[in-house]
């Protein structure tokens, strides 16, 4: 079988379902990552607001989405950090091993460290290790594949599927530990699963190819001093703004919306003024942006699985189910089992349609779309008060949410990797994950805002708004892939 772009595989490669072998170590590797993650995760806003009685810290409610929405904004915000190391001083692959100590590190204190400071200790180091995590895991993905192999799309959805069976088994386990023993021992169980992906991916780190340790734009000697005055500087500032409370938790979601604003404009504009780049590369960064600006608005409305659909979960959604109560941890996970399944079903059918699939920015399109009619879903159960909405009907409307996810989460780890000049490899996979970042936040943000006694106004001027976004895109798309260069 021939090995030029759009072929499968050559005979003699070994194999992970078509794909290249390593896939099934990062595979492994992220199966263990989100479990910890899911499943902290699935209990986190819940321990902020429970009573204190009831084993939580007693936060008020709309303050404790805000704040799940600020952190889940800080993971991906700290890609940058992740990143930029990668690029500059260590390659993807170490970054990736000392990120995946450092956050099964944060689930130990989570685990261990009473109330206020195991929380902030526990999520300020899963926080930063899950940032240099996911930005490398998906750049070594990328390096599996030569330009132009069709396998690409094909090989991120399976990726992310085994995302997806990480983040099925965590909640379900943290959330049956959260209610039977409580919840420091559900953040145990993610420390020792993140030990498990540890291990076993220690035993196949030399099994990358050159590709994975290469240093991109090494940073010179001469400026290490000033990148580590940079560094401490930076430390220093944020303390003296907590202390003089400039920073406080209930800014804390707005300051994280503006700092994954700024550093996205930033990376832009880095990028696309660097001599280095080239005309097309120039072009096709350029692309990005509407790309950006529609999976920022997405993942506003998406990420509100961690804030509102577990309030909606607990307090609006009967959840007896033949005379056993379902957890509202567990009403989640019906998102990865939707994965799971579809997701071998949508990298087929990208495989099948090879280059007559639709193009980056369509699925992008189709995509807001879906999250906005899961949200008009909603609609018909407005106003009918506590456990007045069935279970069956949330799980169609997960259903809905995981179609949508599926037309543009793995395309944008994979769009990113094919629009991303050569110097910005990593970095160009940060600005991906620089869109959830600012969308997770404002879920955070926007979640707060829900009023079950007005919840029919919330969720159809997001459902809508989100609808016309998308036939904008969809308005926009010759242009965009104009700009694209040749790259679908």
């Amino acid at each position: 079988m021939s090995t030029t772009p759009g072929s499968t595989a050559n005979p003699a490669e070994k194999t992970f379902f078509g794909h290249p072998r390593m896939l099934a170590h990062l595979f492994s590797l992220e199966v263990w990552e989100r479990f910890s993650f899911y499943g902290m995760q699935a209990i986190l806003a819940l321990y902020m607001y429970f009573e204190v009685t009831d084993g939580g810290l007693g936060i008020e409610q709309s303050l404790a989405l805000t704040l799940v929405g600020a952190y889940g904004g800080s993971v991906y915000l700290s890609t940058i950090l992740g990143a930029w190391l990668a690029d500059r001083i260590l390659g993807s692959e170490r970054v990736l091993f000392y990120s995946a100590v450092m956050i099964m590190l944060g689930h130990i204190s989570l685990a261990v460290l009473p109330g206020a400071v195991g929380l902030t200790v526990g999520l300020a180091l899963v926080g930063i290790g899950s940032g240099g995590l996911k930005a490398n895991a998906t750049s070594l993905v990328g390096t599996l594949y030569k330009e132009g192999d069709e396998r690409r799309d094909a090989g991120f959805s399976i990726f992310y599927m085994g995302i997806n069976l990480g983040a099925l088994f965590g909640p379900l386990l943290t959330g049956y530990l959260r209610d039977t023993a409580g919840f420091h021992w559900g953040f145990g169980a993610a420390a020792v699963g993140m030990a498990i992906g540890l291990v076993q991916y220690s035993f196949a780190r030399k099994g990358f190819s050159e590709d994975a340790h290469i240093v991109e734009n090494p940073l010179p000697r001469s400026q290490y001093g000033r990148w580590i005055g940079i560094a401490v500087g930076a430390v220093v500032l944020i303390a003296i703004a907590l202390m003089l409370g400039w920073i406080y938790p209930g800014n804390l979601a707005t300051i994280m919306a503006w700092a994954a604003i700024l550093a996205a404009v930033a990376y832009f504009v880095i990028i696309l003024t660097n001599k280095h780049v080239s005309h097309v590369e120039r072009r096709r960064a350029t692309a990005f942006i509407p790309l950006f600006i529609a999976g920022a608005a997405f993942w506003a409305l998406y990420q509100q699985l961690f804030t509102l659909i577990i309030v909606y979960s607990e307090e609006r959604v009967d959840r007896i189910v033949f005379g056993f109560e379902i957890l509202p941890e567990w009403i989640i996970s019906f998102v990865p089992v939707y994965v799971i399944v579809l997701a071998a079903v949508f990298a087929a059918l990208w495989t099948k349609l090879g280059d007559r699939q639709p193009s980056s920015p369509l699925k992008f399109a189709f995509g807001l779309i879906g999250i906005g009619i899961a949200y008009l879903m909603f609609l018909p159960f407005a106003g009918g008060g506590a456990n007045a909405t069935p279970l069956i009907a949330i799980a169609l409307i997960l259903l809905v949410f995981v179609i949508a996810e599926l037309l543009i989460s793995p395309i944008g780890l994979s769009v990113a990797t094919k629009l991303a000049p050569s110097k910005f490899r990593t970095q160009m996979v940060a600005l991906n994950f620089l869109s959830i970042s600012l969308g997770t936040t404002l879920s955070g943000i926007l979640a707060s805002r829900y009023d079950p006694e007005n919840e029919g106004a919330y969720f159809s001027i997001l459902g809508i708004t989100i609808v016309v976004l998308g036939g904008v895109l969809i308005a926009a798309t010759p242009a965009i892939k104009k700009l694209m260069s040749g790259v679908r």
